[in-house]
């Protein structure tokens, strides 16, 4: 007769409204479903509505973000096994005692950008951080780790930390990073500490006429669709490894359940790469026509605008703007226009598992003409139509999915 698995239940205290928190809820997911392991899960929008009295909670184990100073407090009084997941720090006083904890690599996190930023040319960095508070130590141990980087590099770089964003702050926060941005040196580099943090600036460099990515290349940190579709200007994104943090954090608490000690455990885990776009895409430019017609070309391209647009928005002919991008870029202004089009498409069918957009749509949503347009510069430009781009795209997802999940296990 088959033995049923015992089934536990299984807190998991986190905040569904922050994407680093929801990949690695969906890591959590993928383990449970390439293992044997039976779990009841308990899960609020928003684990805070759960720490009141979390130590009384009838159950087997927890899983927590230990970002929030509260739920370290909150979880100290409980008995049961817990497993924490948040950033890493750069001192071991920042990790708590005793207990098993899963980090996303915070140094490496923004190594990468700063690489990322180097390898496009740029010689001068800053980082857009949030302010100090016990609940952004993870943005503070980011700034930690810009400050060194720039201390072995030799270089001297800024660090503007603003203020906490909301409804009524909402247009001084805007005035006083144009107010920082202005003073910069150009070009710069600029890491946000967040995907969220980023779009706030590249908000206030569209407001200020800044050029994003020829004055101010930004990149920021998470991957977040959602920062991405709520941006003119699409942003580069360090991708952390949070469903392996998901992933690793349940295997340690499976092993818990079976009596296995862990305590002191840590583990970290490196960003899986970068989702390189539009606002790090840095070239060195020398004409400023040129400079100012790329930054309405990558805010417009995919609203249908033609060459006549863009030279009145610069204030030359259309003759003199062909001959600087000519010179400048070696192709044509509707070329330019064209690149940035054919961008948005293939960003959107690489995405079709996250939003589902017939072909038409898509055509219609970057600017083609007709699918029939669409289909014939995918041709042209890479020698496959759009429904076998998307297929591509979608086999090559799923060989790195399967690749990590071996890896896990």
């Amino acid at each position: 007769m088959t033995k049923v698995p015992a089934v536990h239940r299984i807190a998991l205290l986190f905040n569904g409204n922050k994407i680093f928190d929801r990949d690695i809820i969906a890591g959590i997911g993928e383990y449970l479903s390439s293992t044997r392991a039976a779990w009841d899960l308990f899960l609020e929008e928003d684990f805070r509505c759960r720490l009141q009295g979390i130590e009384r909670w009838q159950g087997h184990g927890i899983i927590a973000d230990f970002d929030d100073p509260a739920a370290c407090e909150a979880l100290a009084r409980v008995s049961l096994p817990v497993v924490a997941v948040g950033g890493s720090y750069a001192e071991e006083s920042g990790y708590p005692a005793d207990t098993p904890y899963v980090a996303t690599d915070n140094f490496k996190l923004v190594k990468l950008a700063y690489d990322h930023l180097i390898e496009a040319g740029l010689r001068r960095f800053a980082c857009f951080s949030l302010p100090e508070a016990a609940v952004n130590r993870w943005a503070q141990e980011r700034e930690k780790a810009f400050a060194t980087l720039m201390q072995r590099d030799g270089m001297q770089g800024e660090i503007y930390r603003g203020v906490g964003t909301s409804a009524p702050s909402w247009d001084t926060a805007v005035e006083q990073q144009i107010a920082w941005l202005q003073t910069l040196p150009k070009p710069i580099g600029i890491i946000a500490v967040s995907d969220a943090r980023a779009r706030q600036l590249l908000q206030a460099c569209l407001c200020a006429g800044i050029a994003v990515p020829e004055q101010v290349a930004l990149i920021g940190i998470d991957n977040d669709p959602l920062a991405r579709i709520l941006t003119r200007v699409p942003l580069s994104s360090v991708i952390q490894g949070t469903r392996e943090m998901g992933r690793t954090a349940a295997h340690l608490l499976h092993q818990m359940l079976h009596g296995a000690r862990l305590a002191g455990t840590r583990i970290l885990v490196p960003p899986a790469g970068i989702n390189v776009l539009a606002s790090s895409r840095h070239e060195a430019l020398n004409h400023p026509h040129v400079m100012q017609a790329r930054h309405f070309i990558r805010q417009y391209a995919c609203q249908g605008i033609k060459t006549e647009q863009v030279a009145d928005y610069v204030g030359v002919s259309r003759s003199s703007l062909e001959w600087y991008f000519r010179r400048e870029l070696g192709r044509s202004v509707h070329d330019e226009i064209l690149r940035f089009k054919l961008d948005a498409a293939k960003n959107m069918l690489e995405k079709q598992h996250e939003e589902t957009r017939s072909i038409a749509e898509i055509a219609v949503s970057c600017g083609f003409t007709s699918v029939q347009y669409m289909h014939a510069v995918f041709k042209r430009e890479l020698a496959c139509t759009p429904r076998e781009y998307q297929d591509r795209m979608a086999a090559a997802a799923s060989r790195n999915n399967q690749t990590e999940k071996q890896s896990s296990l």
